[in-house]
């Protein structure tokens, strides 16, 4: 199967994506003898040689994987931190043999559902804004509670930046007479910190935010943090599925 040559580098090992690309451009690749500069071109890497510098790189037909990993709390969604932080990485490393990337990111003082994948039009597909995947998040808040907080939430709200976000499902799951309140949240868009600015601008404050779904798959109830799967087919034909609108969207 044909994928971009900066794809093909990044699943082999040889650089993060960002990185092969700047090799690309720099002339340091050559696929079967010939220089390319272009990060995006597709090749099949069963069917071409490879070569970094002269060197042929290995494990270019490293097989297609995606994973479901549970995401603790305190563990960042990327290959690795300069400050040392613990990474979603260090949780695989000796485990998974193939070279596997985040699809997307979840906040650090966040928990739930992440993807970890080296199919790169899989990755494509479930970040580019134009899919507009759905995910769903399970959300404890405390402040006293009214219904124009929900107002509030349901959007459109300015984010710090200047970001207005666009009107999604809220949902309230429980009201605590002690001013701690469980929300479903489901978003098609991801900016940065989103649910706890939205949270804030309600004058609410996020005790604990846990993804649960992405699309339609959904994250398993016997998955523990730091725990992981590899997804099976039908799984992997959920994500590719159409999400269609919940009956809140309706009202929004």
């Amino acid at each position: 199967m044909e994928e971009r040559i900066q794809n093909i580098l990044s699943h082999a090992g040889v650089a993060s994506r960002r990185k092969a690309s700047e090799m690309i451009e720099a002339g340091r690749v050559r696929v079967d003898g010939r220089v390319v500069t272009e990060p995006f071109l597709r090749f099949d890497p069963a069917k071409v040689r490879i070569e970094v510098d002269g060197r042929p790189v290995e494990g270019a037909r490293e097989r297609t994987r995606t994973i479901m990993l549970y995401k603790p709390v305190g563990v960042l969604s990327t290959l690795d931190d300069p400050f040392g932080g613990k990474t979603v990485a260090d949780i695989l490393r000796g485990r998974v043999p193939e070279r596997l990337v985040p699809v997307g990111r979840l906040d650090k003082d966040s928990e739930g559902l992440l993807l970890m994948s080296n199919d790169g039009d899989l990755t494509l597909r479930l970040t580019h804004p134009r899919y507009e995947h759905e995910k769903t998040y399970l959300v404890r808040a405390a402040g006293r509670w009214s219904e124009e907080k929900l107002r509030i939430l349901r959007g459109p709200v300015t984010m710090p930046d200047g970001y207005v976000t666009r009107p999604c499902p809220v949902e309230v799951v429980s009201l605590g007479r002690d001013n701690v309140h469980i929300l479903r949240f489901r978003l098609r868009e991801g900016r940065k910190r989103q649910i706890r600015y939205m949270c804030s601008a309600a004058h609410l404050v996020v005790l604990a935010l846990k993804r649960v779904a992405i699309g339609r798959l959904r994250l398993p109830d016997d998955l523990q943090p730091g725990e992981w799967r590899d997804l099976a087919p039908a799984q992997l034909r959920l994500l590719t599925e159409p999400t269609f609108p919940s009956k809140m969207a309706e009202g929004v």
